[in-house]
């Protein structure tokens, strides 16, 4: 005798239906139901995913934006900065330029002032007998003589 799923058949050639038949169709039924939940299952899986990548992707355009402006300050801020430095550069060229200037100036009148100092003090000194001593030389008087015999009578 040779058994099949859906039924058994005899020597004879006629057929008979098992019983077990309706449980052979809950088992399918059962197997297709499962296989429709793992597919909804999957897709809502798969709309999850989905959604959580478009949200990181929300996210990092908006953290581009964000970074761009940021990056436009920066770079405002920079120019700005950059323009202030060379202001400042310019007027401390001049400021040096200007102390360069004044400290020769200030070197020419040192001098100035010194070169008269040293004229009035040599027109003091030749005029004056007490500042040059060789000029009671020259005024015509007569040389002191004395002789040491004369300075001892006074000890």
């Amino acid at each position: 005798m040779a058994s099949s799923s859906t039924g058994t058949t005899t020597s004879s050639g006629s057929s008979i239906l098992l019983t077990n038949s309706g449980s052979e169709e809950n088992l399918q039924a059962l197997m297709e139901q499962k296989k429709r939940k793992r597919m909804i299952s999957n897709r809502e899986s798969a709309r999850r995913s989905r959604m959580r990548k478009q949200k990181h992707l929300d996210d990092q355009m908006a953290q581009v934006s964000q970074l761009k402006k940021d990056n436009g300050h920066i770079l405002t801020t920079l120019n700005l900065r950059t323009q202030h430095y060379h202001v400042v550069e310019a007027e401390n060229c001049v400021l040096r330029t200007q102390a360069m200037e004044l400290t020769s100036r200030l070197n020419s009148l040192t001098e100035i002032l010194h070169c008269m100092n040293a004229e009035s003090i040599n027109q003091l000194m030749s005029s004056e007998p007490f500042f040059n001593p060789w000029s009671f030389l020259s005024m015509n008087q007569l040389p002191i003589m004395a002789s040491s015999s004369d300075l001892m009578q006074y000890y």
